[in-house]
């Protein structure tokens, strides 16, 4: 049976598509700085990939790149994207992380963005990225950290925001534990800084030892 955060974006899938990048500038800063890590003949994964924008702008720069979602629908229009751009080397699956099972230390880079924030067991989450990072390897994630922000009151209203499906599962972390708990999947930080409204959303690349 789906999730209800399966349902919420199997819904929100079309309207999201259409939604413009909120921060144009930020999102290449954050484009360019994850592609200075890329190499030819990298394997990348994307987990919470939504419609596959970032997936297709990283493809022409890696080898292979698999792209996973919760969601079927924001699947299928990642799949439409990547045939109108002439992109082959993007493979979209339908699945959380943990499902996807990939073999220790078998990608290059995981990515991870805009999606931490969304998950219950988000340490597990990291966990698993750490777990199947080549040595070396990095993760990069941008997550919305509302733990010390005033915003961190939407806890207040998420039950009911999800109860008549206007809002999908939201977790409430600062950047201090964001960065605990990448340090304790044994990844260093190389990079960090903040971007939004308050500087709550945290862009983060981290290195597998």
């Amino acid at each position: 049976m789906p999730s209800s955060a399966q349902k919420f974006w199997d819904k929100t899938a079309a309207r999201y598509a259409k939604s413009p990048v909120s921060d144009e500038t930020t999102y290449q800063r954050k484009l360019a700085e994850t592609q200075a890590l890329f190499a030819p003949d990298m394997r990348v994964l994307e987990f919470g990939c939504g419609t596959g924008t970032t997936a297709v702008h990283h493809a022409p720069h890696v080898r292979h790149i698999d792209a996973i979602d919760i969601s079927e629908n924001m699947l299928e229009i990642g799949r439409g994207k990547a045939r109108e751009a002439g992109v082959d080397n993007v493979t979209f699956t339908r699945g959380t992380l943990a499902e996807f099972g990939a073999a220790n230390d078998s990608y290059d880079v995981v990515l991870g963005l805009n999606v931490l924030h969304l998950i219950a067991d988000w340490q597990a989450s990291i966990a698993e990225a750490a777990r199947i990072l080549k040595p070396g390897g990095a993760l990069v994630t941008s997550t919305v950290c509302v733990g010390r922000s005033k915003l961190r009151f939407i806890k207040l209203l998420n039950p009911l925001g999800k109860l008549l499906g206007l809002m999908p599962d939201l977790y409430i972390l600062t950047e201090e534990e964001l960065a605990a708990e990448v340090r304790r999947a044994g990844l260093e930080i190389e990079t960090q800084w903040h971007h939004a409204r308050d500087g709550i959303a945290v862009f983060m690349i981290a290195r597998k030892g």
